[in-house]
């Protein structure tokens, strides 16, 4: 019934430590907040299911615009071993990558970017940007290659 999303694991090659497991979403985050009995005010509590159900969200529409975007590419997940992690990570068919962290905040620590920067550190130049999607309004630089951005940049077009 595409309830559920399969999201694979995804790994460099040369990378044993990285966790093979794949990650299940589902495809409709209202449906997903109905049965985890989470409504509008339930999810803005501090111990709701916002964080989860935005990654969610988000996820599914870097899924659905990879199904019309003109560059192909793969959405995927990264865990490794020791934590590091990236919620999505889109790679083309000749190698480059975007990373992707969602945080449910309207605020971007450094910290948030550890993922990306543990990625990037790996990939060099293949990792052509890593961007933090959260609830604020501005775009933030964290060095090269690395941005905050706000999560309705999925809709809006370039300037």
């Amino acid at each position: 019934m595409f309830l559920i999303k399969q999201i694979p694991a995804w790994s460099a090659g040369q990378a044993q430590r990285a966790v093979g497991t794949p990650k299940l979403a589902f495809v409709d985050t209202g449906i997903a907040s109905h049965l985890l009995g989470q409504d509008a005010a339930r999810l803005g509590e501090p111990d709701g299911a916002a964080g989860p159900m935005i990654e969610t969200f988000v996820l599914m529409e870097v899924a659905r615009q990879l199904t019309w975007c003109q560059e192909r590419a793969r959405l995927h997940h990264y865990r490794t071993k020791d934590k590091a992690e990236v919620d999505a990570v889109l790679e083309t068919p000749d190698g480059r990558v975007i990373a992707i962290e969602v945080k449910a905040g309207a605020t971007v620590r450094g910290d948030d970017l550890a993922g990306l920067r543990h990625l990037a550190q790996r990939l060099g130049r293949r990792l052509i940007a890593g961007f933090v999607l959260y609830t604020g309004q501005q775009t933030l630089p964290f060095g090269d290659r690395l941005r905050a951005v706000p999560i309705d940049a999925l809709w809006k077009s370039a300037p």
